[in-house]
């Protein structure tokens, strides 16, 4: 999300009266009857004020996109982040702002019309009192949006026409090396709320189809009673994206968890993901001898991938897998209109 640089009440201030006491300076060295002066100077000076002040708040308005038009992986991303509720009452205060300067600009600029000149400078103080007044009353939500603009510049870039497939695991597990074998290339890695890593993002062409693998270090590789609400969250957007899952088992246990906590690890995630394929790989079986100890953790033998990521060994059979998933139609259903 693309948020301008935001001004401090100070530096919006600043920038419309210096651009207002520009203005006035012209009009100061113009020829103009004397009773009628000492009025275009003030009067210049306030409205250019507001009008500078206004336009900064409308262009901060207008390149924040509605949140409502977003895919709904972006509006889950920003409410997880910065909330965005407290983005739209931001944004809201930027335009009762931007409305009440709107009212003192006319306001003002007919006052100083319809009274004598020598009241002109007094009507142009009061103005610029109630200018700043405004100005300042938006301080919190000018904070808020500068704040919002650090945290979501780093915001990942996702390709939302490819298929999409999420690698879960625990630590250590193999989900980065096996993520450089099927992409050939070192992911792109970008920063994801409450992760501690980052997400990393992968890109391939099988058979002339796009195809997106997101590592997610930090979120799929803990148990879910261990999760806040906010981590949830964080599931639920990816949710938005999965059109399959691939859950890695380290086979050998040497990431430190036994087959049974990442069986369980399984189980939970497949709750979440309830509508979404899951595929087992089980990884670093170049260090098993006897496999038989690894059936009570298989419960599909036709979804179940014997693999060492680290050779290479299974990529082949794992990239036919990726051929055959389908991009799951999220198109939100139309509402009937109809009433029976």
């Amino acid at each position: 999300m693309m948020i301008p640089t935001i001004p401090t009440p100070e530096e919006l201030l600043d920038k419309g009266f210096s651009r207002g006491k520009k203005q006035a300076d012209l009009i100061r060295s113009q020829k103009i009857p004397k009773h009628l002066k000492g009025k275009r100077i003030e009067e210049r000076r306030v409205i250019t004020s507001c009008q500078v002040i206004k336009d900064k708040l409308k262009s901060i308005i207008d390149a924040v996109p509605e949140i409502e038009e977003l895919h709904p992986f972006y509006q889950d991303y920003i409410d997880i982040t910065v909330g965005v509720d407290d983005m739209k009452q931001s944004l809201g205060a930027l335009n009762w702002a931007y409305g009440i300067i709107t009212q003192l600009e006319k306001e003002y600029g007919a006052k100083i019309r319809k009274n004598p000149s020598e009241r002109a400078t007094e009507i142009q103080k009061q103005a610029y009192g109630r200018i700043s007044s405004v100005v300042y009353k938006i301080k919190k939500d000018l904070d808020f949006l500068d704040f919002a603009k650090q945290n979501l510049r780093n915001m990942p870039t996702i390709d939302f026409d490819a298929t999409t497939i999420v690698i879960a695991g625990f630590p250590n597990v193999g989900k980065s090396t096996l993520l450089r074998q099927i992409t050939g290339a070192d992911p792109q890695v970008a920063n994801y709320p409450f992760t501690t890593k980052g997400i990393q993002i992968g890109h391939t062409e099988i058979h002339w189809r796009s195809i997106q693998i997101i590592d997610t270090p930090g979120l799929l590789d803990r148990p879910v009673l261990e999760m806040n609400d906010i981590e949830m969250n964080a599931i639920v957007a990816l949710e938005h994206l999965a059109d399959a899952i691939l859950f890695i088992f380290d086979a050998s246990e040497t990431c430190g968890f036994h087959l049974e906590n990442q069986y369980n690890l399984l189980k939970q995630i497949e709750k979440i993901f309830a509508d979404i394929p899951v595929y087992y790989l089980f990884n670093k079986m170049d260090l098993i001898e006897d496999r038989e100890y690894l059936n009570e953790y298989i419960d599909d033998e036709d979804k179940s991938i014997f693999i060492s990521a680290i050779d290479g060994e299974g990529v082949d059979e794992i990239n036919k897998v990726i051929r055959s998933i389908k991009k799951i139609d999220r198109t939100p259903e139309e509402d009937d209109d109809e009433y029976y």
